[in-house]
């Protein structure tokens, strides 16, 4: 069997950077020792789409499929990680591609234009990560979006990838089984292969 040094890319959900209108996570205890009760419980309230998470089709896509459609292995396997910044076009992509397994993330704060993301659907790739609280810039949130989802690319947003450096990787993100949701929290794994 292969062991791994994991390390984790997921960012704390309590504390991660939210995207500009979402509520803030909140966790409440129904049930507390503290207060004499026989065990602890937690409620958490948040939007999907809150730190460390993954995109599934209905997040932009009207009759799009929910998470439980994500293939989990996309979700696994070979991934190399990009060191870049701004919003990137599909031309300084096109260097990268001869060593892009179908799993890319993003180290910096990266955006990814509809020309990134033409690029990145003919090169095959089936599952693209970023830090930030999106893969899209602001300009164009709906069209990268949906151009992304609608063609069978997994979207993981909310990285962080502070402790590894650009280069191959083993990636292990899997989604919650969350019935006819639009997003679901991840933790978020690479180790070097």
């Amino acid at each position: 069997m292969f062991r791994y040094d994991w390390i984790d890319i997921t960012r704390d959900w309590m504390d991660a950077p939210r995207y500009p209108g979402d509520p803030a996570p909140r966790l409440e205890k129904p049930s507390d020792m503290h207060l004499g009760d026989v065990c602890n419980t937690s409620v958490i309230h948040a939007c999907l789409h809150t730190g460390t998470h993954m995109d599934a089709p209905r997040h932009f896509l009207e009759n799009g499929a929910d998470i439980t459609s994500v293939p989990l292995s996309v979700c696994m396997g070979d991934c190399c990680v990009i060191e870049a910044s701004g919003v990137l076009v599909g031309e300084q992509l096109e260097k990268y591609l001869w060593m892009t397994p179908p799993r890319i993330l993003f180290k910096g704060d990266v955006h990814l234009s509809q020309s990134a993301a033409f690029v990145l659907l003919d090169a095959g790739v089936q599952l693209v990560g970023v830090e930030g609280t999106s893969v899209a810039p602001p300009d164009a949130e709906a069209e990268v979006h949906r151009l992304l989802l609608s063609s069978g690319v997994t979207v993981l947003e909310g990285l962080d990838l502070s402790k590894v450096s650009a280069g191959q990787y083993v990636l292990c993100a899997l989604p919650l089984k969350i019935g006819g949701a639009d997003g679901s929290p991840v933790r978020a794994l690479l180790a070097k292969p």
